[in-house]
């Protein structure tokens, strides 16, 4: 289940709307039933508090305004990390390459 400071995927019918972040879960008066504050990742940023059950909030299917919505834990990708015998590319001195990522001037013609 997705919880306090988690940030899951809003799908609307099967589509990605916008990514928020679990700001705060009370419990509702209603068993198993929670007021999940999301903090909307978006501009602009804004805050909403939805009703959900225990199960919406895991990933489950559930409707509102008859849309079918569900909620999508994300997880970062592990960070991939190079082995140390793995060879280095250098330069033409035995450095180390520099790859600019600025777009090169055309040459004057």
């Amino acid at each position: 289940m997705a919880t306090i400071n988690d940030i899951v995927l809003v799908y609307l019918e099967d589509q990605p709307l916008f990514f928020a972040r679990i700001e705060d879960i009370n419990p509702d008066h209603k068993k198993d039933w929670y007021h999940v504050t999301l903090l909307v990742l978006q501009v602009p940023v804004q805050t909403v508090t939805w009703t959900l059950r225990d199960v919406y909030i895991s990933g489950a299917e559930f409707t509102m305004g008859g849309k079918k919505m569900r909620l999508e834990k994300v997880v970062a990708p592990k960070e991939e990390t190079v082995p140390e015998s793995a060879p280095k590319q250098t330069g033409e001195n035995g450095s180390a390459t520099v790859i600019s990522f600025t777009p090169r001037k055309p040459d004057k013609q």
